[in-house]
């Protein structure tokens, strides 16, 4: 009997699939898929039998990187220290998720490792992010946070992203010690952190599912043209039906409403600075192909 299920594992071209009842099971895809020019991916709702993947549902979504698909939102990872919260990183990471049409969920992490003046300082810039994210603060050390991941990430397909070192796996550990994923010290040197997954791999985390992969760790504008950075900053695109020309890029055009915000303090300095950066790094960008991408 064909039965219904979720795609949470692949390695080396075995598949593992989990049906309603949390029962697993490893698989291969119908040769026929590689004629059809279809390739299962993890988080793909499939039909399969004892053998074999017989059906693969339409996507919701389907990223490229990491390769995943259906999934319900991302959870942002971003450490306020070790290594230093950057605008900039959050930004970019947000410019992508974005493109992508996906829910992005803002966690900071490590915010015992600041004084309160600092975090308080940190905060009161945040707060501007609130008024379009979720934002969640959250300690390792302390479980500060914790069930507000929880109640968050329940009953959705998460995947988890942020800069190398940001505490990504340390999160996961903290709010599920059985999960014992791999952690690795951040370099003082570099002030970066090696990434430990090797692999995307949907895991049950509490009432839901999530994935650590090291896709959207690879801040890479690749498939995007500068005058589109625009539509995936939703502050600016709000305001953007002000703006004196329509194709307005808000970079130096007169009568830009973004440009007056920004001036007059009703969009955060590094909000806008982080913008023109992101703007300016892919109108000097070579074009890169998909195919030259490694």
């Amino acid at each position: 009997m064909d039965k219904k299920g979720r795609i949470i594992k692949l390695i080396g071209g075995l598949y593992t699939v989990v049906d309603d009842t949390k029962k697993r099971y490893t698989l291969k895809p119908l040769g026929i898929f590689r004629h059809r020019n279809i390739q299962p991916k993890v988080g793909d709702l499939v039909t399969f039998n004892e053998d074999s993947i017989i059906d693969v549902e339409d996507r919701s979504n389907d990223l490229y990187r990491p390769m995943i698909a259906n999934v319900d939102q991302v959870l942002l990872v971003n450490s306020a220290k070790k290594p230093d919260f950057s605008f900039l990183l959050l930004d970019k990471f947000l410019t992508l998720i974005e493109a992508n049409n996906i829910l992005p969920i803002i966690i900071i992490t490590k915010v015992d490792l600041l004084e309160s003046a600092e975090l308080e300082a940190l905060k009161a810039k945040i707060n501007y992010y609130e008024k379009l994210y979720t934002v969640i603060y959250f300690s390792a050390k302390t479980f500060e946070g914790k069930q507000e991941v929880l109640d968050i990430t329940k009953n959705k397909v998460n995947v988890l992203a942020g800069q190398t070192g940001a505490g990504k796996s340390s999160l996961l550990n903290a709010i599920d010690p059985n999960l014992n994923i791999e952690t690795n010290e951040i370099s003082e040197a570099l002030g970066r952190g090696k990434h430990t997954t090797r692999h995307v791999e949907l895991i049950t985390f509490g009432e839901g599912y999530i994935a650590d992969t090291p896709g959207f760790s690879k801040l890479e504008f690749v498939d995007y043209q500068a005058d589109q950075i625009r539509y995936y900053f939703p502050d600016f695109f709000k305001l953007s039906s002000k703006c004196k020309f329509y194709e307005c890029t808000h970079i130096h055009e007169p009568g830009c409403e973004i440009i007056k915000a920004y001036e007059s303090g009703g969009i955060l300095k590094e909000r806008y600075e982080d913008y023109k950066f992101i703007y300016n790094e892919i109108k000097l960008q070579k074009p890169i192909y998909r195919r030259d991408v490694k």
